[in-house]
């Protein structure tokens, strides 16, 4: 456990930092200081919290928000399977339920890069130090949100896209599919706003389709193999 929390601590340094972020769109969808913090407690995903979020923040219906929370972690099942094969066998349930509870990118690739069978106590030190930095950053980035001026709220909530576009770049100037998934990306996000009868729909039930529909297209005209050998 100990070599767990050792490890996790630059994660919860850095989730502090974009939870901070977050805490600024929380502040402007309406959400308190304990609200954004049960939120980031329970939900330890930036993709998906941030989505959820922002769909609050428009009024959008349980359902929207629902289905675009599934859709953005979707990838997590993959990781729990993955997690699930390094383990013991016959390792208890309970152990199996904890350490789903926060199945996140980065405390994935820690924990799969141990040798051997992953112990629980490992990933339980990490979570106690990663979630902790999640749940803190987004309390604190809502306080300072009601505290500075509007005009720096607003443009420290830009500070959350830009770590998404972080993500998206580095890999869409290695591949084309993925250049080319996020450009189509980009244009049907604008094209849907203004084209009838996508323009009618909210903003949550868009993303949605326009996820799925790009979603298996690519996977469609670009399946796995296709992409190593690019690779």
């Amino acid at each position: 456990m100990r070599q767990g929390a050792h490890d996790a601590i630059p994660i919860g340094l850095g989730y502090f930092a974009v939870a901070f972020s977050l805490g600024i769109i929380c502040r402007s969808s309406g959400l308190s200081v304990f609200q954004g913090f049960l939120a980031s407690l329970l939900n330890n995903t930036s993709a998906g919290e941030f989505a959820a979020i922002t769909l609050i923040g428009t009024n959008a219906s349980y359902m929207e928000i629902a289905l675009v929370t599934l859709i953005a972690n979707a990838r997590y099942m993959l990781m729990s399977c993955a997690l699930s094969q390094r383990l013991q066998p016959g390792q208890s349930f309970l152990h199996r339920l904890g350490i789903a509870f926060a199945v996140t990118d980065e405390l994935f690739g820690i924990a799969i890069a141990r040798k051997g069978y992953l112990e629980p106590a490992y990933y339980y030190g990490a979570m106690a130090v990663a979630i902790p930095g999640w749940s803190l950053g987004t309390a604190c980035g809502i306080i300072a949100g009601s505290a500075l001026p509007e005009r720096i709220v607003s443009a420290l909530s830009v500070a959350l896209f830009g770590m998404f576009l972080a993500i998206i770049i580095p890999p869409a100037r290695e591949s084309r599919v993925i250049l080319t998934v996020v450009l189509t990306s980009f244009i049907a996000s604008f094209v849907a706003t203004y084209v009838e009868p996508l323009a009618q729909l909210t903003g949550g039930t868009r993303t949605i389709i326009l996820t799925v529909a790009i979603a298996a297209a690519a996977a469609w005209l670009r399946p796995v193999q296709d992409v190593q050998k690019e690779a």
